[in-house]
C-alpha cells in the first residue's frame, strides 16, 4: 500500500541565474522510505531528480551536514522523522546565509568566525612531554559544550549580527578548560559591540539545537565573567 507524502524543497539554480528560487514539490511513498527527511531526500535524489543538491554524511546527528530548515525549524535532516500525518513537508537551506544551491548554504562566514576564537588549547609554558592531564570535575565543567557538532543550527536562527552562539559556545569551553593559559586573552577579543553583546537572549539558539545544547546559558557565562574581569 502507498502512502504519498508531499515534500517541498527550495530550488535554487546557480546555473540558471534567470531563474528565480522556487518551491519545487516531489511525492514521496514513506511505506516505502526510511523514517527519516534525510531518507525522503535520498530517495527523491536517487529516483526523481538527480539534480537535487544537499550535504549528508554520517547519517547519525554526529557530523552535522544535513543541517537545514525543516517546517520553520532549523534540524538536522537524519535527525527529523517524516511526519506521516501531514500532507506536505517544507524544507528550506538554513536561513540568513547565501545559498550555494538548493539545500546547500554558504557556510564560509561561519567558519570564519570560528576560527577567529582561535579553537583549541593554547598554553604560554612549554608543551609537557606526555598528556595534558585534568582532574575529573574540571573535565565535567565541559560536558554541555564539547558536544557541539557545529552544524549551525543555532547561529541561523537568531536574527542579531554577532559571532553567533555556536562559535561563542565554543569560545566558552576553551575559557573554562583548566589546560588553556589564555583565558583573559580570549575575553580581551570578544570586548566589542559584535561579538558577544548582540546577543539578547532570545533563545532561539537552544530551542532548536538538535544536539540538546545549552549556546544561550554559555553566552550568559562569557558576559559574567567579562564583567567580573576574572
Amino acid at each position: 500500500m502507498s502512502l504519498l507524502r508531499a515534500q517541498s524543497l527550495l530550488s535554487v539554480n546557480p546555473d540558471k541565474p534567470q531563474e528565480k528560487p522556487h518551491l519545487q514539490k516531489y511525492s514521496v511513498d514513506v511505506n516505502q522510505c526510511g523514517p527519516m527527511i534525510l531518507d525522503a531526500l535520498i530517495k527523491i535524489k536517487n529516483e526523481n531528480d538527480a539534480t537535487l543538491t544537499f550535504r549528508r554524511s554520517c547519517r547519525e546527528g554526529i557530523c552535522g551536514s544535513c543541517a537545514m530548515n525543516i517546517n520553520g525549524v532549523n534540524t538536522l535532516a537524519c535527525l527529523c522523522r517524516i511526519d506521516r500525518d501531514s500532507a506536505d513537508t517544507k524544507i528550506y537551506p538554513l536561513p540568513h546565509m547565501y545559498v550555494v544551491k538548493d539545500l546547500v548554504p554558504d557556510l564560509t562566514q561561519f567558519y570564519k568566525q570560528y576560527r577567529s576564537i582561535q579553537p583549541y588549547l593554547k598554553q604560554k609554558k612549554a608543551a609537557p612531554e606526555r598528556e595534558n592531564l585534568q582532574s575529573i570535575d574540571d573535565r565535567k565543567k565541559l560536558d554541555g559544550l564539547y558536544e557541539c557538532i557545529l552544524c549551525a543550527c543555532c547561529s541561523t536562527s537568531c536574527p542579531n549580527v554577532y559571532l553567533g552562539p555556536a562559535v561563542l559556545m565554543q569560545a566558552y569551553r576553551w575559557m573554562i578548560d583548566s589546560r588553556d593559559e589564555f583565558g583573559e586573552e580570549r575575553r580581551q577579543a570578544l570586548q566589542d559591540p559584535f561579538s558577544v553583546y548582540r546577543c539578547h537572549t532570545i533563545m532561539n539558539c537552544t530551542r532548536t539545537c538538535p544536539k540538546g545544547l545549552n549556546p544561550g546559558l554559555a553566552i550568559s557565562e562569557i558576559k559574567q565573567l567579562m564583567a567580573k574581569g576574572v
